[in-house]
């Protein structure tokens, strides 16, 4: 007799998609047999190595769990798997087991929907330029505020870590009468009663402008009488307004950017209003303008070519230095100068003072803004021939000095600078504050110039002395191969290790060094693909052959600050998608944000 199923199992089995003939027997004839031979045998089972487990191995089972494959093929690319120990896989079957799983990955079959996004309330950085933009006002009231998290993608604009404790709700009455103090008195009172206009109707203009600005769409007739009647509660026009605007800002519909729900299921479009309040705070990190509002109004926002230009035109004015500043100092963490994250020990290095801090925390920033600006290839922030430097810093770089306090742009001697790399800044928050750590600086570039980052250490492993100093007649760089060669840090380290040792010429402040301790600089190593290097420059070139996974890193963290949000498998069409373009585009700048703001989970929501 057959065993009936549940109608509910029979519709779910009819509707999952099937992986077509052709792929799974291709997989069965090329990588099955490779993967139980060389993987399976460690990470299938109860307890998987690493806590990875590949089996089920066939198609379906691979699209049922990509972001385990997608790892997985990483690191049989980078050769950190099989490990060490393991058995040997030879090159011509790691080539063809990599092609066969990319091919299967890339068959995915990936949905592509907007995702979801909680309601947001505005960053610290966010409200100080909302109430600069809105009443011209230069204090900062949300330095006070409670330090906001940083989440998914790793940057504080993220909602999911945008609480409201208790605390803030204080604060907030308190900024908003800060801000109406300090705001000009003609910026507040545009309109003035008149023997044509009562004070009363003056008072309803100046509300109704500044309440939809502030809201970021028209004032609703409800919000307007509202706020009409707290007007009215007071006996002074002047003192009315205030009443009235200290209500718009402890409003929600300004402290958080709010989306209307959609009324039907699918993706549906951002209203005009949404759509330009999340463009203007992916690039000014403050509201819309006039003309952006204006767009938005007469419903051409969505026109041919419309939605580019204002890209253009944002990305030029400088209310987007905020965007370039807060994208490169979180993902590039070289925000840690400026918090204490990062703090070279003083006594070794008396050198490092308040005014080279702030003049290395700016060169990055000022090289990310350049490539937009200039709309030049996003691969020059690994190779780029010049820099930007003060005073300041060219002496502490050794260069020809410049006039004046300001930065400049400058040509560098490709040997030693030239992109993210060789930046003091980043040199320095991937050091130890008294000495170089070649495992912090490799980790570094695997994890925020890759996009490849290696596991967190064994809960128990040693730690190297802070000093460089010789001991035991072995140099620092000789104790670290020798700390590599214990079982429990040789998988990660014989990754780690090479991505960092190309650096060395380069001290925990990130000066030129010649010799370590009167010993000459080893900026030599073997990556676990064969290759090697002898210097900084070969190891930059070994860098940049991986521009593909620079690029795609690049792409999902920008993606990842522009909705607020981590990425999430659903996404991942709409990196590919922007990759692509960026390829066609010869990787330049401006394609990367135009792209951005185009894609699927920027434009709708589900």
């Amino acid at each position: 007799m057959l065993r009936l199923l549940p109608l509910s199992l029979l519709l779910l089995a009819a509707a999952a998609p099937q992986p077509p003939a052709d792929l799974v027997a291709r997989h069965e004839k090329e990588a099955l047999p490779l993967l139980k031979q060389y993987c399976l045998t460690c990470h299938s089972g109860s307890q998987p190595s690493g806590g990875v487990n590949l089996d089920p191995a066939d198609v379906a089972g691979i699209h049922k769990n990509l972001e385990n494959w997608r790892k997985g093929l990483a690191r049989l690319k980078d050769r950190s798997m099989p490990p060490r120990g393991a058995k040997k896989l030879p090159e011509p079957q790691r080539d063809a087991l990599g092609v066969a799983l990319a091919t299967v990955l890339d068959a995915a079959p990936v949905k592509a929907v907007p995702g979801h996004t909680v309601l947001r309330r505005l960053s610290r950085l966010e409200y100080n330029n909302t109430v600069r933009d809105l009443f011209g006002v230069t204090i900062k009231p949300a330095d006070s505020f409670p330090a906001d998290g940083g989440g998914g993608g790793g940057f504080d604009n993220n909602a999911d870590t945008l609480f409201l404790p208790p605390v803030l709700l204080e604060r907030y009455l308190i900024a908003a009468q800060e801000v109406l103090e300090a705001a000009p008195a003609n910026t507040l009172f545009f309109v003035k009663p008149s023997a044509k206009l009562t004070a009363r109707a003056a008072a309803k203009t100046i509300l109704e402008r500044y309440a939809s600005r502030a809201f970021r769409r028209p004032v609703l007739p409800e919000e307007t009488a509202r706020l009409m009647r707290l007007y009215d509660s007071q006996k002074v026009h002047e003192a009315g307004v205030k009443a009235a605007l200290k209500a718009v800002l402890i409003n929600l519909s300004f402290l958080f950017r709010v989306e209307e729900a959609p009324n039907n299921m699918g993706n549906i479009a951002l209203s005009d209003y949404e759509l330009i309040s999340r463009l203007s705070y992916f690039l000014w990190s403050s509201l819309p303008d006039d003309t952006l509002f204006t767009l938005a109004r007469t419903k051409k926002l969505r026109q041919p070519g419309v939605l580019t230009a204002q890209v253009r035109r944002m990305l030029l004015d400088p209310k987007a230095g905020s965007f370039y500043e807060s994208f490169v100092s979180q993902w590039l963490h070289t925000r840690d100068l400026q918090t204490g994250v990062a703090a070279p020990d003083r006594g070794r290095f008396p050198q490092y003072d308040t005014r080279l801090r702030d003049a290395m925390y700016q060169e990055p920033v000022l090289l990310f803004e350049s490539l937009f600006r200039d709309n030049a290839p996003l691969t020059n922030l690994l190779s780029a021939d010049y820099t930007f430097v003060n005073d300041t810093l060219a002496a502490h770089y050794g260069m020809e000095p410049v006039t004046g306090s300001g930065f400049k742009r400058v040509l560098v001697d490709t040997a030693k600078r030239g992109g993210i790399l060789t930046m003091a800044a980043t040199l320095t928050v991937s050091s130890y504050p008294q000495r170089t750590s070649p495992v912090l600086r490799g980790k570094w570039v695997l994890s925020e110039v890759l996009g490849t980052p290696p596991p967190p250490p064994p809960p128990v492993t040693k730690t190297l002395p802070p000093s460089d100093q010789k001991e035991n007649g072995l140099t620092f760089k000789q104790r670290l191969e020798k700390h590599r060669d214990e079982p429990a840090c040789a998988g990660c380290h014989a990754r780690i290790d090479p991505m960092g040792f190309g650096l060395e010429n380069y001290d925990a402040i990130g000066r030129w060094r010649d010799k370590i301790n009167d010993d000459p600089v080893d900026a030599s190593a073997k990556l676990l693909t064969g290759e090697e290097y002898h210097s900084p420059v070969e190891y930059k070139a070994l860098v940049l052959k991986q521009k593909d996974a620079f690029l795609r890193n690049l792409v999902e963290k920008m993606l990842a600050y522009a909705l607020g949000r981590g990425l999430e498998p659903h996404d991942q069409p709409a990196v590919t998608k922007i990759l692509a373009a960026l390829q066609k585009d010869g990787n330049k700048s401006e394609t990367l944000i135009r792209e951005v703001v185009l894609s699927l989970p920027f434009g709708f929501k589900q």
